[in-house]
């Protein structure tokens, strides 16, 4: 695939965040042995991580603005452009060796994400996309499911744990959704989430209190792999509000509905 030079940036960006990340993953089960050890090396990696993302990004495009997730909201000289960066979504997979987390990076402009990318480093799996033009993992493109019935579906979701999120709620949509759908599966990291629905491996998803740098890159993969996606109003403000239903034109609109019911009484 023939990739922007804005494109090229943010690849090389994430990559050599990725590295970086993958040589403090193979240190992580040394530093098991206590919740303080790990806890630090990861902040640090996570922090190391964005260093680098911000520097690389900076030096390409000396005026755009960031949101990140570690150094928050960074006012560049063109008010037209923003990078939206979490240097590591699945801190707790990656904390506890599982290699399911990645580096995701977004291009807003004028309040559009344009291009987007996710990189899981363990797994050697790029996900890119630009407005316009497709969807691709390692550079095959990519679709999303086709399925139209929620009973053959399998649905990705987001659960709340210790100090987040509203347990009560969720536990309402998750028993909704388990008595629709084939299966649920929880991988914690929505940026893979979404770029596994893009690439049709789930064929849907939902979470609510994400952050934007959580599903920017995501969202726009969707959208470019034929998916669709809405906030659990059903509306566009996905950023804002923090909630994501997502799957393709059909499903979507189930799983939407299905999240949204009320419990039936007994």
């Amino acid at each position: 695939m023939a990739r922007s030079a804005l494109l090229n940036v943010m690849v090389q960006a994430a990559m050599k965040a990725g590295r970086s990340l993958s040589r403090d993953f193979g240190e992580v089960q040394n530093l098991q042995v206590s919740m303080k050890g790990p806890g630090d090396y990861v902040s640090q990696a996570d922090r190391k991580a964005e260093d680098i993302v911000f520097a690389e990004l900076s030096k390409a495009r000396p005026g755009y603005g960031f949101l990140m997730e570690e150094r928050g909201t960074v006012i560049g000289d063109d008010s037209q452009h923003r990078w939206i960066v979490d240097p590591l979504d699945g801190t707790t997979n990656f904390l506890h060796g599982i290699p399911l987390f990645a580096v995701s990076i977004a291009l807003e402009r004028q309040g559009q994400i344009v291009a987007g990318v996710i990189y899981n480093p363990a797994m050697d799996e790029l996900y890119t996309t630009e407005r316009g033009g497709g969807a691709f993992m390692n550079d095959r493109r990519l679709r999303v499911a086709g399925r139209t019935k929620l009973v053959d579906t399998v649905i990705g979701c987001g659960v709340p744990h210790l100090g987040r999120g509203h347990h009560g709620n969720f536990l309402v949509e998750l028993r909704n959704v388990m008595a629709e759908v084939s299966g649920v599966r929880r991988m914690g990291s929505a940026s893979l989430d979404l770029a596994y629905v893009a690439a049709g491996r789930m064929d849907g998803f939902w979470e609510v209190g994400l952050s934007a740098w959580d599903i920017a890159a995501g969202l726009l993969l969707i959208r470019e792999a034929g998916g669709f996606a809405s906030d659990m109003d059903g509306g566009q403000e996905m950023l804002d509000t923090g909630t994501v239903v997502a799957g393709n034109e059909i499903i979507q609109r189930a799983l939407l509905k299905t999240v949204k019911k009320p419990l039936p009484p007994r």
